[in-house]
């Protein structure tokens, strides 16, 4: 707001505070001005008030003075007309004319008193027209009685002073005509703003209303905090959620601290999740993340949440807040345990029948058989322990968490095994096998687990080259991480296809087309695995133009996140 809109409200402050007293208090302090400085002239002059008493024009004068004081404070003008009043000013000028006359001589500057009622006639609601005329003539005509008293010789003088005086109350009338316009002015244009305002006001609180309808609509919670810690907003999905896991406590939403009495879990719904992994202390430090399973309240009857957040930026672009999203998936968790109990269990019950058929055809082959039988009974062996591998497959994908135990590895010899166990299967499809792997490459990573992973890679590169090929497996330090690679020349991969690699159970419709066997486990085995080491997995390929999976461990093993 400007410097003039901030005179102008408090002018307008002004008007409203005078509008709302009295009508005889509002002509009473109209009129108190002259008649204090009337009275503060005559008592400076001594000689002035003389002169007042000692002739007609001046005791006229004190009367008229003092019977209109009088009727400032007796006449009940509120039963009057809003211009009545003005009768007061018009009067005050002739009594100024009067008092110049008795006492100009001792008091010359009485004329200029004629201001103040061309100050109030100016300011009442009399068009501009008539504010003009009785601010040039009132003045006029007041000092014509002082004008003619006066002899031949001093007429010019005062002449000359009665014009100017005339001219300067038009002076002032204009000015504050002026004023008064530019003041309407300004008071359209802020009512103008002001109704703007209001409507912009109006628009604001019913999309607020519309915000909190739909907040509370929808089936997801929402949280906003500032850069504070302090919540911006909370739906009431999200604040019915906190209730249900909230503990005996005296704090609220409204606490900063009030996440950390909640009782959060991790997935497993029993150990308790550390005041640094919970969503709104990981939002408020700047961090953004998806799908963070957390679970609220005791189970049984815990409620499993994937949570969201995203920082909030200010105007100058730092962090300003964060908005976090909690989105209930107890249904989807509970159902995929299920599955995963299901698979598991009838994995398991398959493994036990299968060992034993496997075991009595090992014994049914020591023994001396006709040629075609012992190849039906090797037939029935292959597929035998092909269906127990599947199934040892499936047991490792159902299982919920890969564990791993790592020790310092040398990955060369790691390679090297692997290279030397696919070599039957490689002559088979007539693929060269080849490495490039520094010995030694020390790691701190599961030998077991990794070597899965290296054997799931190579049977796949080979498998996936059955025109012949080449297969290359190559590793190296660098900057605290450890890096394999297994590259082939197959058949390759659309890149929609490899963002779906390591799904379980997703085979490509090339792979599908050309019959080659498989069950879609082998590469998110090998996921779970190298995500088990807190490494990371990622495929590079084109159709035609084979495959590379690249294998990112750290060299000093899994942080403790994993």
């Amino acid at each position: 707001m400007s410097l003039g809109e901030q005179r102008l409200f408090r002018g307008a402050g002004v008007d409203r505070r005078l509008g709302a007293l009295h009508p005889r208090a509002r002509v009473l302090l109209s009129q108190l001005p002259l008649t204090l400085l009337f009275g503060a002239g005559l008592t400076a002059a001594p000689a002035a008030w003389g002169l007042h008493l000692a002739s007609g024009w001046g005791q006229s004068a004190l009367a008229l003075h003092a019977v209109l004081l009088l009727a400032c404070l007796l006449v009940p003008w509120q039963r009057f007309g809003p211009l009545a009043p003005l009768a007061i000013p018009v009067l005050d000028l002739a009594a100024i004319g009067l008092s110049r006359v008795a006492a100009a001589e001792e008091l010359p500057g009485l004329g200029v008193l004629s201001v103040l009622p061309v100050v109030w006639i100016a300011a009442s609601q009399l068009s501009p027209a008539v504010i003009v005329s009785v601010s040039f003539l009132g003045p006029l005509l007041a000092g014509l009685p002082w004008y003619f008293a006066a002899g031949a010789e001093d007429s010019p003088g005062r002449s000359a002073t009665v014009v100017l005086l005339a001219l300067m109350t038009l002076a002032v009338a204009l000015a504050m005509q002026f004023a008064r316009v530019q003041l309407r002015r300004q008071q359209r244009k802020i009512e103008a703003k002001e109704a703007e305002l209001q409507a912009l006001l109006a628009e604001s609180r019913e999309r607020e209303r519309l915000l909190n309808t739909i907040l509370d609509t929808v089936d997801v919670g929402i949280v906003a905090i500032g850069a504070n810690g302090r919540r911006l907003l909370t739906n009431s999905w999200q604040a019915r959620l906190e209730a249900s896991a909230a503990t005996a406590g005296p704090a609220g939403p409204a606490d900063p601290g009030w996440e950390e009495q909640l009782l959060l879990t991790g997935r497993d719904q029993t150990t308790p999740l550390p005041p640094g992994r919970r969503p709104l202390r990981r939002a408020l430090e700047g961090e953004s993340f998806a799908d963070h399973l957390v679970c609220f309240g005791e189970a049984p009857g815990s409620r499993v949440v994937s949570t969201g957040a995203r920082p909030l930026k200010n105007d100058d672009g730092g962090f300003g807040g964060a908005v976090v999203v909690y989105n209930e998936v107890t249904g989807l968790v509970n159902a995929l345990a299920a599955k995963e109990d299901v698979v598991a269990t009838v994995s398991h019950e398959f493994r036990t029948p299968l060992t034993s058929i496997i075991g009595n055809l090992d014994l049914v082959l020591g023994d001396e058989l006709p040629l075609p039988v012992l190849r039906r009974i090797e037939v029935a062996q292959r597929n035998a322990e092909r269906l127990l591998a599947l199934v040892s497959d499936l047991l490792m994908s159902a299982s919920s968490a890969v564990q791993v135990h790592p020790r310092k590895t040398d990955l060369a010899g790691l390679v090297e095994a692997s290279l030397g166990s696919a070599q039957a299967h490689a002559q088979s499809s007539r693929v060269s096998l080849a490495m490039d792997v520094p010995a030694p490459l020390w790691a701190n990573v599961d030998p077991l687990r990794i070597s899965q992973a290296l054997d799931n890679l190579v049977s796949n590169a080979i498998k996936y080259s059955p025109g012949g090929g080449a297969v290359t497996v190559s590793a190296w330090a660098d900057d605290g991480r450890v890096l394999l690679q297994v590259e082939d020349s197959g058949i390759g991969m659309t890149a929609a296809d490899a963002e779906r690699v390591f799904t379980r159970f997703f085979r490509s419709p090339a792979v599908r087309d050309g019959a080659i066997p498989g069950a879609g486990l082998g590469l998110s085995i090998t996921k779970a695995i190298v995500e088990g080491h807190g490494g990371s997995i990622t495929c590079s390929t084109l159709p035609g133009c084979g495959s590379t999976f690249t294998v990112d461990l750290p060299a000093e093993g899994a942080p403790q996140a994993f």
